[in-house]
């Protein structure tokens, strides 16, 4: 399996992320750039969830049909092309993290290579999503944010 590299001139890898992408904040979704796609990947997908939180819930970001040519999303970007997914918060695209006392809580981002088009339904939990992905997934990248 392929390694992707994803990044944000947002922050760093396990670093914070600005409040402008909270959900208490501007709501915003973060740019992301990456490197490293396999030949093979016909389509990408990212999903993004928290790893504190209840186990198996719904994701913040999950976009599926993703051109494997893009080498990333600006802040705030549209997805042409492509199916975005309702978020936890049961809106579609992005909801951003809202910080809550005490320790702050992890936000992974995985990007996929998918060697052929996947069908995920549009209310899928963040456990099935990644489930799904990893098995058909050609190569992946992992960047993880806290709030």
């Amino acid at each position: 399996m392929t390694g992707i590299d994803l990044r944000s001139p947002a922050f760093a890898d396990h670093g914070h992320l600005p409040r402008r992408h909270a959900g208490d904040g501007d709501n915003v979704s973060p740019p992301l750039s990456w490197s490293g796609i396999p030949r093979e990947a016909s389509e990408l997908a990212l999903l993004c969830e928290s790893v504190d939180a209840r186990p198996g819930g719904r994701p913040l970001w999950l976009v599926t049909g993703i051109d494997p040519r893009r080498t990333g999303l600006e802040a705030g970007s549209g997805h042409p092309g492509s199916h975005v997914h309702r978020n936890g918060y049961g809106d579609n695209g992005w909801g951003g993290p809202i910080a809550s006392p005490g320790e702050p809580h992890r936000y992974v981002f995985r990007l996929y290579a998918l060697p052929a088009p996947v069908s995920l339904p549009h209310d899928v939990t963040a456990d099935a999503a990644r489930e799904v992905l990893d098995d058909q997934s050609v190569g992946h990248g992992i960047l993880v944010g806290r709030c």
